[in-house]
């Protein structure tokens, strides 16, 4: 998950970057889309790893350090990427969309660091002196839900499926005060599904004779990449961003699909050990 912080910052870093290098500095370029993972190796863990604009996204284990970055972008403007490595090496470059990439790895070698943060230190414009501009909590959500997206395994914990439209819940994932719901729709029929709505409810089951369900519908705080149509052979991905909850053994969760115009709407049971547990 990355940090976003004005262009101006990140120029004053190339530029500090440039200055302690005592020599010009041509920044190379690195294309990137919204359809594949340009993979970015580098020569230490990554630390930070910031872009200038919102049409890139790149994302890194904050976690574990890796040596590995993922960058993907939407079509706009170009930008630039600087990386922070765990021994204070930088490195940038210029980003940009193109809608068809061969390159799809980076081996990134340390004689291409444009500096080091470390030395930073010395001079009285200290990079670590620049305030951060603070991440919204929209941004936050999104920063963290394309992290899930990018890295997540996608492997279904629960599934189910009607007239070829199959929903999938593949991760319940807690960070902070949240829950993330990690949720694909596939659509292997012949006809395109327009979403009515996609809920979750929780709901009770009340004892006694005569036995009776109360759903109590439970207010998502985010939704990202939420769909209105998934065409005929394709797929969907999206996150529910949820305020944490959990809930007694006689309750369960209701995760329904419903579409507009149709009648293939699907009701999806989560038990209760998968809410009281997430990863």
């Amino acid at each position: 998950m990355k940090s976003h912080i004005p262009i101006t910052v990140l120029m004053f870093l190339i530029v500090f970057g440039e200055a302690n290098a005592q020599q010009p500095v041509t920044l190379d370029t690195i294309y990137a889309n919204d359809t594949k993972n340009v993979a970015l190796f580098f020569p230490q863990p990554i630390r930070q790893g910031i872009t200038g604009s919102d049409n890139f996204v790149f994302t890194f284990n904050r976690e574990k350090e890796q040596h590995l970055g993922l960058l993907q972008a939407k079509p706009g403007k170009e930008s630039n990427l600087l990386v922070i490595n765990r021994d204070g090496s930088i490195f940038s470059y210029i980003v940009k969309y193109k809608a068809e990439i061969s390159k799809l790895n980076y081996f990134i070698e340390e004689a291409s660091s444009i500096g080091n943060e470390n030395r930073a230190a010395e001079d009285e414009t200290a990079v670590t002196d620049i305030p951060k501009a603070p991440l919204s909590r929209r941004q936050y959500y999104e920063r963290f839900c394309s992290y899930l997206l990018n890295n997540q395994k996608r492997v279904a914990l629960k599934q189910k499926r009607k007239e070829g439209v199959v929903l999938n819940l593949e991760n319940i994932a807690f960070e902070k005060e949240e829950l993330y719901f990690v949720i694909q729709i596939e659509n292997n029929s012949s006809l395109d599904y327009d979403l009515n709505f996609l809920n979750l409810f929780v709901e009770t089951r009340q004892k006694g004779k005569s036995k009776s369900l109360q759903r109590i519908y439970k207010e998502t705080l985010h939704k990202h990449q939420l769909p209105s149509k998934i065409k005929e052979g394709t797929n969907s991905r999206l996150v529910y961003v949820m305020p944490k909850f959990s809930i007694s053994d006689e309750r369960r969760v209701i995760l329904e699909l419903n579409e507009k115009n149709g009648e293939r709407n699907i009701k999806l049971k989560i038990p209760h050990r998968m809410i009281n547990n997430p990863n």
